[in-house]
């Protein structure tokens, strides 16, 4: 029996590529195609990318929907059809997001920014070396991906905790939760990271009443979702000198426009989202090892719970 995969991105966005890859990956009874080509059977498996309201409509036989990448904030926006959305748990993007930190902490801890503001002036001048003791640094979100950042900081010497929505029993660092847990983490964090879903509960977790709970000259890094921070209680913060700096991958609207201040203030890094790329073919091959396991009747990795947003 043939299985059908159709493949929905936004014109422009690596559509075709992720179909030859598929066509050379997938068993030899699939048929791939990309959303929208007339006359094709109703697939049984859509692999998305902020896909349109108008292609769940046109789908009437879907067994599962795969999400390529980690955020479904896009896709639970839509009215979906009732089968199971997957999202990618890394397939290859938690080393990037290691990568993107350690460098954003390393920048800031080893007063690397400074250096290089004093070399385009021409300043040779030495600081005082700090300790990794004292930077202790709090994740926001402890999935797949924030477990592989704690492991890269702790390798490096630094304390690592994590702030979870819910209370974790597998937890390889000391774990803060909830409501009544978000203070005692915040107050134990000098570089905050965060890493978190958006839903509903996590928008503007990070505004002026969070970031005034953190430790002196705190320095924030957001490689999750632009709208889990008030952009204006941040300036706000940097401007009044209690939080350090920032390094940003995201903002509420992307791209940001000229005219955002982020571009400009001298306190913030800000790059265009790109902390991690999602990797085609070993994002491919959990897709379709997961397609091997709902078609056997087994569970699937990174299926979403709808009522939780992730």
């Amino acid at each position: 029996m043939t299985m059908h995969i159709t493949v929905c991105f936004p014109p422009g966005k690596d559509g075709p590529r992720w179909v030859d890859a598929l066509r050379l990956a997938a068993p030899a009874n699939s048929c791939i195609t990309l959303w929208p080509e007339l006359g094709v059977t109703p697939a049984d498996y859509a692999i998305v990318w902020r896909p349109t309201q108008a292609f769940f409509d046109s789908q009437s036989n879907l067994k599962v929907v795969f999400n390529a990448g980690a955020g479904v904030d896009a896709v639970l926006a839509l009215k979906l059809p009732a089968v199971p959305l997957v999202r990618l748990t890394d397939a290859g993007m938690g080393v990037q997001m290691a990568q993107y930190v350690v460098h954003a902490v390393l920048r800031h801890f080893r007063q690397f920014d400074t250096y290089s503001a004093q070399a385009s002036s021409g300043q040779w001048l030495a600081h005082e070396p700090k300790s990794a003791h004292d930077f202790p640094i709090g994740i926001m979100g402890y999935g797949v991906l924030g477990k592989q950042i704690a492991t890269a900081l702790q390798t490096l010497g630094f304390n690592v905790h994590c702030w979870t929505r819910s209370e974790h029993e597998s937890v390889d660092v000391k774990n803060y939760s909830g409501d009544a847990g978000l203070r005692p983490f915040l107050a134990a964090t000098r570089i905050l990271v965060c890493v978190l879903p958006m839903t509903a509960q996590t928008r503007c977790i990070i505004r002026h009443e969070t970031l005034a709970q953190l430790m002196p000259n705190a320095y924030l890094i957001n490689i999750a979702r632009g709208g889990h921070v008030n952009e204006a209680d941040l300036i706000c913060a940097l401007d009044a000198g209690s939080l350090a700096g920032a390094s940003l991958d995201v903002c509420e609207h992307e791209p940001a426009g000229a005219e955002h201040p982020f571009w400009s203030h001298p306190k913030i890094e800000l790059t265009p989202h790109i902390a991690a790329s999602t990797l085609r073919n070993e994002s491919i091959a959990q897709i379709l090892a997961n397609i091997k396991a709902h078609q056997r009747g087994e569970n699937m990795v990174g299926v979403v719970k709808l009522d939780e947003g992730y």
